[in-house]
């Protein structure tokens, strides 16, 4: 790129859906109008939207591109395989309503780039409907290099978990560690390096609505994730004439073309489409300071709206290091049937309703009406704990939260990784009626 900026040193821009505006070479964005008749510098200028045209202003989203070399200089795509990264719930799979839980997808013999490292463990809705999620689980040992990847099915929600990230996007570059997320909007390319080595990490591929900051209602202005505290890329360009490989993910299927120029050749941009990324201990959390247990619905950082008012398509929650305060009250997550099927991973640490069984890198599912909660050795403990203030820290974990019940993969449930005993963290909670 044209920045030679360390991680430390490299600039973004602040804010989530602002009218960002930025150039890598002085004189490149065009003043007054989008699409003049010569773009500055003998640059191509090219729109990417990612919402309809006509769209409500509060919800539009678009960029004006200015490029080397426009989109549509590339070569003729061919199928390309990668059987474990699918899409959409496959209605073949009888799945009984039980929770599962996965152990961390082994790092041995790990020999795959991002791309080819993905591993989708379940999936709702239809990418085609432009309705529900997929959730996916990656390990990657490899940088891509002089490939780069663009998904037209959806957006995707990065949570690394082992090892840094460097995405390098056509609107330039992001570092991202774990405890970080990036949001990739659906048809940015972009190639990921692992300065760190071996990585692993979760993917929420989003079919539907564009993931966007909640309403607060009674909380008022202030609390949970900030707009200002999410940073996009400023312009960076690639330099020279570069073969590159594009993978692209369309109506489900990955295809593959061949390009003689990098597609990440952008020398200026503006608008309001852009990756982004948030460090999560931002996050201001909410709790109750007087008795009872709050809905994870406190704790969301994005949510991807439905049709149904309140209901989404997906909400990205964490439970991130918070104090406890409440008193007369049994702490973690109480037993519970919901209406919205919940995927949950850890990045790092212990979580609370969990202490042994639930591993950073791991993940579980709880569907729609699947009785969960805490494990026998958790409510046990929270049932006798002095209830003192206690500090949750060192420890992040999340949820993708959906309206459509969640479709494991062939992959997930022949997985070695899959705990078949899982429901046995429960068998201990015997009758203690005392009448």
């Amino acid at each position: 790129m044209t920045t030679n900026a360390t991680a430390d040193e490299r600039r973004y821009q602040s804010g989530f859906g602002n009218e960002y505006a930025t150039e890598a070479v002085p004189g490149a964005l065009p003043q007054g109008r989008n699409s003049p008749q010569q773009a500055p510098l003998k640059l191509y200028a090219e729109q990417l939207s990612g919402t309809a045209f006509t769209a409500p202003r509060r919800d539009n989203r678009r960029s004006w591109l200015y490029r080397r070399q426009p989109s549509v200089v590339a070569g003729r795509y061919k199928p390309y395989a990668q059987p474990h990264w699918k899409t959409g719930a496959d209605r073949e799979i009888a799945l009984p309503p039980e929770p599962l839980r996965w152990a961390p997808i082994p790092l041995d013999d790990v020999d795959c780039d991002f791309v080819d490292g993905m591993r989708t463990l379940c999936a709702n809705g239809d990418a085609e409907a432009q309705q529900g999620v997929a959730a996916h689980v990656y390990t990657a040992s490899r940088s891509m290099q002089r490939r780069a990847f663009v998904d037209a099915d959806g957006e995707l929600l990065l949570v690394p978990q082992q090892g840094r990230l460097v995405l390098t996007t056509e609107m330039g570059v992001l570092d991202v560690a774990p405890g970080e997320i990036a949001l990739v909007p659906r048809g940015v390319v972009f190639k990921i390096d692992l300065p760190d080595g071996i990585s692993r990490g979760y993917v929420c591929e989003n079919y539907g609505a564009q993931f966007r900051l909640p309403e607060l209602g009674p909380i008022g202005s202030n609390g949970l994730a900030n707009a200002r505290d999410f940073q996009a890329p400023v312009a960076a360009f690639e330099d020279g004439t570069v073969p590159y490989e594009l993978v692209k993910k369309s109506s489900g299927r990955l295809w593959s073309a061949p390009t003689s120029h990098s597609p990440f050749n952008v020398v200026a941009w503006h608008g309001n489409l852009a990756p982004v990324k948030y460090d999560t201990a931002h996050f201001m959390t909410i709790g109750s300071i007087s008795f009872d247990h709050p809905d994870p619905s406190i704790f969301t950082v994005l949510t991807s709206p439905s049709d149904t008012p309140g209901t989404a398509n997906c909400d990205f929650v964490i439970f991130p290091p918070r104090w406890l305060v409440m008193e007369d009250t049994f702490r973690p997550p109480w037993y519970h049937r919901n209406l919205m099927s919940e995927f949950m991973g850890l990045v790092h640490g212990q979580y609370d309703a969990k202490p042994g069984g639930f591993k950073p890198g791991g993940a579980s599912l709880h569907n729609c009406m699947v009785p969960h909660g805490p494990d026998e050795e958790a409510f046990d403990k929270a049932s006798h704990a002095p209830l003192a203030p206690q500090k949750l820290d060192h420890t992040l974990a999340f949820m993708f939260e959906s309206r459509f019940r969640f479709v494991p993969t062939d992959y997930a449930l022949q997985s070695p990784a899959l705990d078949n005993d899982y429901a046995d963290c429960w068998a201990g909670l015997k009758d203690q009626f005392k009448p």
